[in-house]
């Protein structure tokens, strides 16, 4: 079936999320959304990703079913993915008609908020579905309905409720979500976060059915964590807790590491560029050691940010990075096409580079 995904604000990286989760695929782009042929996707799926915001589903318009709905009143919206001007308005043209012949009084509304991708484009997109009754959308030459948009609000409240919270360190459910399906693991497989912090990662990988193994060598984010996961009523069957070096504690067979490392101090202002460099060589040494150590019992992929920092050198390149060459003649692994890739915000001395390694 022929699927729409609206991507988040790194479309290249939700591609590779949606690849990881589904397998490879071909799909068309346009803007922050591509069309796409995947099996039939289960209801919310939309949960299980980081950098998606909504999932459509192309059908014909004429077999389009009345909006399921106990007032003849309608809000709604149509995406617009197309370069097609006339078939976009003929579209629009459509549903007014099909919506007066079903008794409804229909209002089209404006995708009229903007999300500034990583990139610096701005794009259409909505903060808030709650006055909006339907989505429809249209894609090149295709139309469809959206089936499902991601629940930002509810996914920051889970986040903001639990017992345990390291702003300035942890890393964000959504990008937890993205590099949980970067590594391809399926429900009842495992994972290793050997910088497991109070957990963020193991949390979501919990919630989709991965067990885990979280290893932190700071004791104050062991109690943390085992304070969350009993906060999230997760079955202790599902997860086991080391405080332990990473570099040099011994793990069971498991399926893939999923993983931050400490990306240094944390900054507000960008370094020199001495200062980045520095900060970076500490990091290599740090994750090659691990990689090491770990590597013999892990079957699948390593899945790991670096440091990507903004330096205050008047050099062309603004942000500086790991030498990966370095990591993969230190391992012998070998890089997955396509990353590092990049994630940060502007206004991030310390942004990410996001590494798929395997075997």
């Amino acid at each position: 079936m022929e699927y729409l995904f609206i991507l988040g604000r790194n479309p290249e990286l939700s591609i590779l999320e949606l690849q990881g989760f589904f397998g490879n695929f071909n799909y068309k782009k346009q803007k922050n959304a591509i069309l796409a042929e995947v099996p039939e996707i289960k209801k919310r799926i939309i949960n299980r990703f980081g950098g998606v915001i909504a999932i459509g589903q192309v059908i014909d318009i004429k077999k389009l079913n009345s909006p399921n709905t106990t007032s003849n009143k309608l809000n709604y919206v149509v995406w617009n993915f197309t370069d097609n001007d006339k078939f976009f308005d003929e579209i629009r043209e459509e549903l007014k008609i099909k919506f007066k012949e079903d008794s409804f009084k229909a209002t089209e509304k404006k995708v009229s908020n903007f999300l500034k991708l990583q990139s610096g484009q701005e794009v259409r997109t909505l903060s808030s579905n709650k006055l909006i009754d339907e989505q429809y959308f249209v894609f090149n030459d295709k139309f469809g309905k959206i089936i499902e948009t991601c629940n930002y609000e509810e996914l920051e409240k889970q986040d903001m409720e639990k017992p345990v919270r390291r702003e300035s360190l942890a890393i964000s459910p959504r990008l937890s979500k993205i590099m949980i399906n970067l590594s391809k693991t399926k429900p009842g497989e495992t994972i290793v976060d050997p910088f497991c912090g109070v957990g963020v990662i193991l949390q979501e990988a919990l919630r989709d059915g991965i067990n885990v193994i979280g290893i932190d060598k700071d004791p104050e984010a062991i109690q943390g964590i085992l304070k969350n996961l009993k906060w999230g009523k997760f079955s202790e069957e599902n997860y086991k807790i080391i405080n332990g070096d990473s570099s040099t504690v011994k793990i069971k067979k498991s399926n893939a590491i999923v993983t931050e490392p400490s990306l240094g101090q944390v900054l507000k202002y960008a370094p020199n560029k001495e200062t980045a460099i520095e900060m970076i060589k500490e990091y290599e040494k740090l994750i090659i050691r691990v990689l090491n150590n770990m590597k013999e019992n892990i079957t699948g992929r390593f899945v790991f940010t670096g440091p990507f920092i903004q330096t205050t050198s008047k050099s062309a390149v603004k942000r500086i990075g790991c030498d990966v060459n370095k990591i993969l003649s230190n391992t012998r692994l070998r890089l997955v096409s396509g990353f590092p890739i990049a994630e940060f915000r502007e206004n991030q001395a310390v942004g990410r580079e996001i590494f798929v390694l395997v075997h």
